[in-house]
């Protein structure tokens, strides 16, 4: 069995984050180093040093360079963020919800996937760009790939009528979320696809969700142009 299929950097993380909240580790606390944490752990110390950089990107541990890494004295407060069905944006705004599947295959996935998923190579996955509207204008343009090996049964699954997000979140549990949020400019195909001119200014939310330390899926979200999000902490 290889050190990947034995822990992932979710397991780590969700470790220290509940000896934190249990009070092993009180705030000001001295953690134990990435190398005694790795060998506890069995993993690489790569793999500790990229729980640990997530802990300190959310407030909750600070790491100084030569002083170690310390239980946050203030934690951060984090916004709480949902995984909300676009269904549901779109009605919040008394507005019309209309779906449409733009392409759906099957397909290796490229390099820079399977890196952000730490898939193995030559994984297959379900690739599927969708459409959602409001009163019938581009509201969101959706490009999702889902990991075949988590999720077999997406294979005979029909989003002709039903988008990926909400047969997910009806069939498929996850424990854990990252989010990225951009700015970027509309492309050709962007610009194409909601009704935008080239170079508008798009709000772009990048999501991978797991469940315990199994990548499901990965997807990337564009909005129309004024798009706002809104989350309550």
């Amino acid at each position: 069995m290889t050190e990947r299929a034995k822990i992932g950097f979710q397991d780590v993380r969700d470790v220290v984050l509940e000896r934190i909240q249990n009070r092993v580790w009180s705030q000001g606390d001295l953690l134990p180093t990435e190398q005694e944490l790795a060998e506890e752990f069995g993993c690489a110390r790569a793999t500790v040093n990229r729980a640990l950089r997530e802990l300190a990107d959310r407030g909750i541990i600070d790491r100084k360079r030569k002083s170690g890494t310390r239980v946050a004295v203030s934690p951060v407060k984090q916004a709480k963020l949902e995984i909300v069905l676009t269904r549901q944006l779109v009605e919040d705004r008394n507005a019309n919800y209309r779906y449409a599947l733009v392409e759906r295959k099957e397909e290796t996935a490229p390099g820079w996937l399977a890196s952000q998923l730490d898939l193995p190579m030559g994984a297959t996955v379900l690739h599927l760009r969708a459409m959602h509207y409001a009163d019938n204008q581009p509201f969101q343009y959706e490009d999702r790939w889902i990991n075949i090996a988590a999720v077999p049964k997406v294979v005979d699954a029909d989003f002709t009528t039903v988008g990926p997000n909400e047969w997910l979140l009806g069939e498929v549990p996850f424990s854990n979320a990252e989010l990225t949020f951009a700015a970027v400019p509309a492309d050709d195909e962007l610009s194409d696809y909601l009704a935008c001119a080239k170079a508008t200014p798009l709000f772009q939310m990048e999501r991978t969700t797991w469940f315990r330390s199994q990548p499901v899926t990965f997807v990337r979200m564009s909005f129309h142009p004024g798009y706002q999000m809104r989350s309550q902490y």
